[in-house]
């Protein structure tokens, strides 16, 4: 009698954006190699958008398949996040962020543009950095309501219509600070010859300790983590598996004294070279 061969799950792997939105930057990516996952990025309204950069919705369905490493490069933004009954707002990441996807579930995430969450917190967002606190401490026991909305099963749309109304009745005042750090941040991203510290202030004409207290207060990282994480995603785009960088090269491009240097920033956040990440991505692809 000849055995029936188990058939191996297939992969599902489903990425939608909004296109002001786009795709999401900094990911570590690897091929989920059996199950379904889905990635939503869906822009807020106009009177929002001063404040919130996008929402974002992951669910996966990973039953009967190995479970998944996913992992990204930090970014400079606030995250309000919804996942099992609860809801905890999550200051900026300076380590690389590191999630095992098992099983099946979802998560509801609100990322704030850089400077968009200081006057909900009313205190320097510096005070956040690597920590997680529940939402109640923030916006008291009203985000409940919208708590129990956002885990639930409801579609997409209802979601962010919840979030909408929820931040629509707590409209903070304009802060030209707010536009400003994001304006800073944005020009990092943007100007890829930006390399340290000196080169924002030069091109910003901003005072280098000016620019301290308002990443410091704003932000809730120093503009040298911001340029050298924007760098570090740089990195991350070029290596692709069949990429052959010349290192010392991308060192200087990217403001690196030499190529050491490069990699063992790289390692340290990441926690392995760049040649390991490529190969590990070769051999996933």
């Amino acid at each position: 009698m000849i055995g029936k061969t188990r058939q191996r799950p297939a992969t599902q792997i489903k990425e939608v954006f909004d296109p002001e939105v786009g795709r999401a930057r900094g990911v570590l990516r690897r091929p989920l190699p059996a199950g379904k996952l889905s990635h939503a990025r869906r822009s807020p309204p106009p009177d929002l958008a001063y404040w919130i950069a996008h929402y974002w919705m992951i669910s996966w369905d990973l039953r009967g398949c190995e479970p998944h490493l996913a992992e990204n490069l930090p970014h400079p933004n606030i995250h309000l996040i919804f996942e099992n009954d609860s809801a905890v707002v999550s200051g900026v990441q300076t380590r690389k962020f590191s999630r095992l996807l098992e099983g099946r579930s979802k998560v509801f995430g609100i990322k704030f543009k850089p400077g968009g969450f200081r006057p909900f917190l009313k205190s320097p967002v510096s005070s956040l950095a690597d920590s997680t606190v529940p939402a109640r401490q923030i916006f008291g026991p009203a985000v409940d309501a919208l708590t129990a909305i956002m885990v639930s099963s409801s579609r997409e749309a209802k979601k962010i219509a919840a979030a909408n109304a929820f931040f629509r009745a707590r409209l903070p005042e304009p802060d030209h600070t707010i536009a400003l750090a994001d304006q800073l941040v944005a020009r990092i991203l943007a100007e890829p010859s930006i390399k340290k510290v000196d080169d924002l202030v030069n091109r910003a004409g901003i005072g280098k300790r000016s620019l301290q207290r308002i990443f410091n207060d704003y932000v809730g990282a120093s503009p040298k983590w911001v340029i050298r994480r924007y760098r570090l995603h740089e990195l991350v785009e070029k290596l692709g598996p069949r990429s052959r960088p010349d290192w010392a090269q991308l060192a200087l491009e990217l403001g690196y004294f030499d190529q050491a240097h490069l990699i063992n920033d790289f390692k340290s956040i990441i926690g392995y070279t760049p040649a390991q990440y490529q190969s590990q991505f070769a051999k996933r692809s």
